[in-house]
């Protein structure tokens, strides 16, 4: 049986560790995925990394042994990011990739990511599949075990695929000799982000480095937490600050100023690049900013809307034939690299905007139109959602529905959307509009409605 204190989502599953999530636990997710992965990949080649956290290296032996008994031949990235493990499933052609990362959760948290063969994160059909063989592993004989090899060399690929993208040119990003802080956070970001950023000639100022996993603020990348970056950035002189989370899939900007401008802008403006190129669909989800519908559309674009969650946007973008996309939280997608988010991507393409624009960041987003957001969450009512989301649109009969995933409302210059957490029992609701007033009446109503139908 599940333990209730572990999230299991479509992208892996995650807890705290001591209470639900234990080594018990872990080889018994990481040897029934290594046992699937096998069964549906043709290839016993299954890719293993962590990112820096504290309780990695334990998780990450237990992870390796539990792939071996079950006959997999684990290729052992280390300490890697999760968009270079993703890349390197598809280097190896291996039959999928286990992740060990929390991702942006505070330190006592770790996780399970779960790959197939083809680099995207499990389907929620596949999810289920894998799990079903919780209690029933099939562990491998004496004389079929598995045995690691170690691959140096992912990270140098990954930062190779990246300056080799058309829409990147070196040379002019070079000429520019950005000078650039960034914030690592002690996650995995200090191992590849320095890196990438020294190739492209820019003179960086960087903090917290030490990939040790001993976060020294709350990890997730969002503007609250940037003060340090914020400071680096005034302190220094520098023409952007980049963060990432520890993960290293999402990635954060703070302008010249010193000013953190929201993750929404990191797709907003790197698909701005991608469309210089590449004119045609970008993909993202049901609760991104619509600062990057702004974008998008200025440079003859169109956006089309996915369910929450990295899987369903990459798989709408594999449908629709996307040339880029991702998620508003600081994650963007280029189909020409990998579909997986990825902020060694993002930085190279935030840095070619600002070549190609000539100005500095606080300039480009003072000529778009500026959105507040508001975010919330209550119980999950008892009525049943359908007819949380009947009484939704009565009340909103001008709004244009999506209800791809849960309730998204949408005006010209405004939405709310309203859907179930796949981790809690609750109902999110966000809102953005023009003001900080407009989107809060928004969410007020909504709240109102499943308070009424709660009672």
């Amino acid at each position: 049986m599940t333990d209730p204190r572990l999230m299991i989502s479509v992208s892996g599953i995650r807890g705290r560790v001591g209470f639900g999530l234990n080594p018990e636990v872990f080889a018994r997710y990481a040897a029934a995925f290594g046992a699937w992965a096998i069964s549906k990949g043709g290839s016993r080649a299954v890719v293993l990394g962590r990112d820096s956290r504290v309780t990695g290296p334990l998780f990450h032996q237990v992870a390796r042994a539990a792939l071996e008994s079950v006959g997999a031949d684990v290729i052992d990235l280390g300490i890697t990011t999760t968009p270079t493990l993703q890349m390197a499933v598809e280097h190896h052609h291996a039959s999928g990739g286990l992740g060990i990362t929390a991702s942006h959760n505070p330190i006592e948290w770790n996780a399970l990511k779960f790959i197939g063969p083809d680099g995207l994160f499990l389907s929620a059909a596949a999810g289920i599949e894998m799990r079903a063989l919780i209690d029933d592993i099939p562990y491998a004989t004496y004389d079929k075990l598995g045995a690691t090899h170690f691959d140096a060399d992912a990270v140098a690929r990954h930062i190779d695929a990246v300056l080799a993208l058309p829409m990147i040119d070196v040379a002019r990003i070079r000429a520019r000799r950005f000078r650039v802080a960034y914030d690592a956070c002690r996650g995995a970001g200090g191992i590849v982000i320095p890196r990438l950023l020294e190739v492209l000639g820019c003179e960086v100022e960087a903090i917290e480095l030490e990939a040790d996993g001993r976060f020294p603020r709350p990890p997730e990348p969002v503007a609250e937490n940037l003060g340090p970056l914020c400071d680096l950035v005034k302190r220094s002189g520098a023409d952007i600050g980049f963060a990432t989370d520890p993960d290293v899939d999402r990635l954060a900007l703070v302008d010249e100023t010193g000013r953190a401008i929201g993750e929404d802008y990191t797709l907003a403006l790197a698909a701005r690049v991608v469309l210089a190129h590449r004119q045609g669909v970008v993909v993202t989800n049901l609760s991104t900013s619509l600062v990057v519908d702004d974008q998008v559309t200025a440079a003859g674009g169109t956006v089309l809307r996915a369910p929450v969650g990295e899987v369903n946007v990459a798989m709408a973008m594999r449908a629709a034939n996307a040339v880029v996309g991702g998620e508003g939280n600081g994650g963007v997608i280029l189909p020409e690299l990998h579909l997986g988010r990825d902020a060694p991507l993002g930085v190279a393409l935030i840095l070619q905007m600002l070549v190609d624009a000539g100005e500095p960041l606080s300039a480009i987003v003072a000529k778009s139109p500026r959105y507040a957001i508001i975010k919330d969450k209550l119980d999950r009512p008892a009525a049943p959602l359908d007819a949380v989301y009947a009484a939704l649109r009565a009340a909103f009969p001008d709004a244009e529905a999506d209800t791809q995933d849960g309730l998204r409302l949408g005006w010209a210059g405004r939405w709310v959307h309203i859907r179930p957490s796949g981790t809690e029992p609750i109902v999110r609701v966000i809102a953005e509009a023009g003001t900080t007033e407009a989107a809060r009446a928004l969410v007020d109503r909504s709240r109102e409605l499943l308070a009424q139908l709660a009672r």
